[in-house]
Formats: C-alpha cells, sequence, structure tokens
C-alpha cells in the first residue's frame, strides 16, 4: 500500500462489509412485446435475443460509424426487458430506439422516475441483500422481496444492484441499511470502479470512442450475431484493423486534474479522464491515449509523471 494513502471508512466499507449507493438517477427504459428482442438485436451490440430470464448482458448502441452514443445494461426479467444507462446518454438513445422501433411489435416504456435503483457494492452484498443463491454472473437477476419490498436483484461485478418501484426506495433503503448495509459517497464507490478498470460512458467515454478503443470488446461486442447499426465499422476494426487509442491505466506519481494533457517528448497523446486516490494503488486515473503509449511508457501529467499500466489495477 502507498505510504501516503490512508484508507477512509467508506473504504473500508466497500473492500470489507457492504457499501450503499442510490443511483436511482440512472437513465432507465423497457422494452416489451413479441419483437423486443428482434428489435433490438438490430440495434445494439450484443446478442440479446440469447438471452433468457433471469441473464442479462452489457452492449453499445453505436451511430452508423460504429461510435458510441452509450452503454448500457440490458436484463431479461421474463417479462420485459429492461435496460438502464448513464443519464448523460438517455436522450440519444431513447431517441435511436424510439424512431427505430417503427414496423416492430415491440413497445418502449420509460422507467426513469418509476424505478429506483441502489448499488450494494463489497463481499457482504448478497447476504444484505438476500441473495446468496443469485447466479455469481453479472447481469443474473431475480425477483425478491426486501421486507416485504418487491424489488429485482441484478449482479454486478462488485456486488448487487437492487431495483424497486421509486417511491419505495426510501423503504428500502433503510431496510438494506438496517441489514447492516453503509451509505457510502459515489467518489468512494469511483475507485473501485477505476481498480477494476471500467470505463464510465460520459466520463472516460464519448461519441467519438469505438469499443474496441475502450477495450469493451470482451463484454459488449457479439461477432457472431446478426447484423445491427455500425457492426461495419466494428467487425473491419477488430478483423483487420488497429485502433488508434486504447483504454489505458495510469499510475501517477501526484494527484493531478481530470482533463490534463498526457505527453511524451512533447506530443499529446491523450488525457486523463478518472482521476481517484486508490488506498490501494495511490493516485490512479484512466484514459484513452494513443496506441504508441504502450504500458511501461512514462507520460507527462501537468507537473506529474504518469506511467502507462495494463488494465485492470486489481
Amino acid at each position: 500500500m502507498p505510504a501516503s494513502t490512508t484508507i477512509t471508512p467508506a473504504d473500508r466499507v466497500l473492500r470489507e462489509a457492504c457499501g450503499l449507493v442510490d443511483r436511482s438517477d440512472r437513465g432507465k427504459l423497457a422494452f416489451t412485446g413479441p419483437q423486443a428482442k428482434t428489435f433490438l438485436q438490430g440495434q445494439v451490440t450484443n446478442d440479446v435475443e440469447a438471452l433468457t430470464p433471469g441473464t442479462g448482458c452489457y452492449a453499445a448502441l453505436l451511430s452508423p460509424k460504429g461510435k458510441m452514443l452509450g452503454d448500457l445494461r440490458i436484463v431479461d426479467t421474463g417479462d420485459e426487458l429492461w435496460l438502464d444507462t448513464e443519464r448523460s446518454a438517455l436522450q440519444a438513445i431513447f431517441n435511436v430506439l424510439h424512431r427505430a422501433r417503427l414496423g416492430y411489435d415491440a413497445a418502449l416504456h420509460k422507467r426513469t422516475l418509476q424505478h429506483g435503483l441502489v448499488s450494494l457494492i463489497g463481499p457482504r452484498a448478497r447476504a444484505i441483500a438476500g441473495v446468496e443463491s443469485l447466479p455469481d454472473v453479472e447481469h443474473a437477476n431475480a425477483a425478491i422481496a426486501v421486507d416485504d419490498i418487491p424489488a429485482r436483484a441484478i449482479a454486478t461485478d462488485v456486488g448487487v444492484d437492487v431495483v424497486c418501484d421509486a417511491e419505495q426506495t426510501p423503504q428500502l433503503i433503510a431496510a438494506l441499511t438496517a441489514r447492516g448495509a453503509a451509505a457510502v459517497p459515489e467518489a468512494a464507490a469511483e475507485v473501485l470502479r477505476v481498480e477494476h478498470g471500467r470505463p464510465r460512458y460520459g466520463i472516460d467515454l464519448d461519441d467519438t470512442t469505438i469499443p474496441q478503443e475502450a477495450g469493451l470488446n470482451d463484454r459488449a461486442v457479439s461477432f457472431a450475431k446478426g447484423c445491427y447499426v455500425g457492426q461495419e465499422t466494428v467487425a473491419r476494426l477488430f478483423y483487420k484493423g488497429k485502433p488508434n487509442r486504447h483504454l489505458r491505466g495510469l499510475q501517477l506519481s501526484a494527484p493531478v486534474a481530470a482533463g490534463t494533457e498526457l505527453t511524451v517528448g512533447g506530443r499529446v497523446v491523450g488525457s486523463l479522464s478518472s482521476v481517484v486516490v486508490s488506498p490501494q494503488h495511490g493516485p490512479i486515473a484512466l484514459a484513452l491515449v494513443r496506441r504508441e503509449a504502450q504500458p511501461g511508457t512514462r507520460l507527462a501529467a501537468g507537473d506529474a509523471s504518469a506511467t502507462v499500466v495494463e488494465l485492470p489495477f486489481t
């Protein structure tokens, strides 16, 4: 552990027990109807038609040129396909899906204000949610009740998300807190995200990003499914090309602001996006950097130095 770094109470909760973050402001949508899967299959990068009730996937919605308009989680509840995304990407995603669904027997529903979403993060998350039997696979999901509050539990890479009707979110938080969850700030959870090397749309990714540049092919892209919007660019880059940029981790000599340019030999090769101070690794960051900045390369980052490292940090 870096000598200059201390473990905060929130850090300890997230790493040893269960932290709670209210993420109800995330954008949420749902699709119903017999052609819901067929429709989404032609819109997003991952294989929606392969989903079965209780499973889900992570995917991107692309422009025709293969640039990311947003990323989203798609959960098959059995009754509907439930989607959530960064709030900053919600309107663009809604607009595309709303226009494109014409001609399909699929209904699009707004759920942002209708549903609350609480993230439980840490080794005790499953026990506190009461879902120890939930498959240990990301996006696995099941209907549950938390002290008689109907909800849906969704497995994440760091714990469990719990979704309920919006008006019952305060009661859900109270019930989970009574079971041992402790509220932590989003900033503390962001440290874990960066350590795990998971980029966030609107911070690390935007509408200039191609999924392969962000290292998302394994998580978000199916190369076995049929056609979808933006597929040609994604497939061509995967099979025949090399991306000009890659998402990398940066080990910093000192904390510096997000947006700081990264240079080598006076040439700009990227800029810092997510910057945190990890109790295990000290100051670290994520950045899309040009491909010549390979792991091990030492860069200048303002008044600090930055060493390019492979992701994840942990």
